[in-house]
């Protein structure tokens, strides 16, 4: 399903494809357990356009597409170049639902970290995963990352009406890069 995948650094123009994607890879429902975490959570889940939009115009970072053999986007991720600690930072790692568990995030991760690498000559990223997601926080320490044992709290404004736990967060993770 990978092979014929190719990638490409997003224009403005497709900012609101990249929006929906990442909305409707968030919201996704997933039998695998822990994957998802609160589907009620998760199906409330919503993502202006403004951040899209700055990311794909900010220097520092870019929103790469994951495009198939028949020239559809079916996976994007973010990336920003932390200039001032020589790191970079991945976010919205994200395929199309119709896709999953065919080696597509694998292949978006491994291709953020190489344009990282190749492009800002980062050797630290970082990322993190929502704390309800146990089986994804796995995903990526099987990639390399380790927690960094920080914690960010969850933004509720992206998920309006939902009744959150008190305790909701982010665990950042970190890889070291080989030079």
């Amino acid at each position: 399903m990978t092979d014929n995948l190719r990638f490409r650094v997003a224009t403005i123009d497709e900012a609101g494809t990249a929006r929906e994607l990442i909305q409707a890879a968030f919201r996704a429902n997933d039998a695998r357990p822990d994957w998802t975490g609160d589907m009620g959570l998760a199906s409330s889940f919503t993502m202006a356009l403004d951040p899209v939009v700055s990311t794909i115009t900010n220097p520092n970072s870019e929103v790469l597409l994951g495009i198939d053999g028949k020239s559809q986007i079916v996976g994007c991720v973010s990336v920003l170049h932390k200039q001032e600690v020589g790191a970079a930072r991945i976010a919205w790692l994200a395929v199309d639902q119709h896709q999953h568990r065919g080696g597509i995030g694998r292949r978006m991760l491994e291709q953020a970290e190489n344009h990282c690498e190749r492009v800002w000559g980062v050797d630290t990223i970082g990322l993190n995963a929502l704390c309800t997601r146990q089986a994804l926080i796995s995903w990526y320490e099987r990639r390399g990352y380790r927690r960094t044992g920080d914690t960010t709290p969850f933004p509720t404004v992206h998920v309006e009406g939902a009744t959150l736990p008190d305790d909701l967060h982010f665990v950042e993770m970190e890889k070291r890069m080989k030079k």
